[in-house]
């Protein structure tokens, strides 16, 4: 510890700056620092975590009659985008007459549901939007990976007397 007048001239001897650090510490914690290089390398790393990623939604759409191997190839980039960290809208076209049958939709997204449910959790479960039928999966959460399963509780030994019982029950 060293008195405030003496830490002020080390500062004026060395060309640096006495800054509180910690405040609330009894005594307060100072620093001999360049104040100017301190709030730059501050202003420096908030600029960094403002453009890190933060997920996006990106968009996958199918139509209602789509073949085996493309809807195959939307679904590796739908997987993709969840590896990456971002939110995938998985939509459906339905064009003309293909609207009056939802449910031929609706199979579609539970194919593609089941392939990606590995690496995403379903955060808004189909539903139609105009001619369009959407679901949105996002890449899976602390809370959405299942729980290890609980272990079964011992079973008690079995007793040859009633007397047996009665002595464990009594010890504890």
């Amino acid at each position: 510890m060293i008195p405030l007048a003496e830490a002020l001239s080390l500062a004026r001897e060395r060309d640096l700056d006495l800054v509180e650090v910690a405040s609330n510490a009894v005594p307060p914690v100072c620093r001999l620092l360049d104040y100017g290089k301190y709030m730059y390398d501050q202003a420096k790393k908030e600029k960094n975590t403002k453009h890190q990623h933060h997920g996006e939604l990106r968009e996958v759409r199918f139509k209602v009659k789509i073949g085996d191997n493309d809807m195959n190839l939307k679904v590796r980039r739908a997987e993709q985008f969840l590896k990456n960290g971002d939110k995938v809208k998985l939509s459906v076209m339905f064009r003309g007459r293909e609207i009056i049958h939802p449910e031929i939709g609706r199979g579609l997204l539970e194919k593609v549901r089941e392939q990606l449910l590995e690496i995403g959790q379903v955060e808004k479960p189909p539903t139609m939007e105009g001619r369009f039928m959407n679901m949105i999966m996002g890449p899976p959460t602390a809370k959405a990976r299942p729980a290890p399963a609980p272990k079964p509780a011992p079973k008690p030994a079995a007793t040859a007397s009633p007397n047996a019982e009665t002595k464990v029950a009594s010890e504890g």
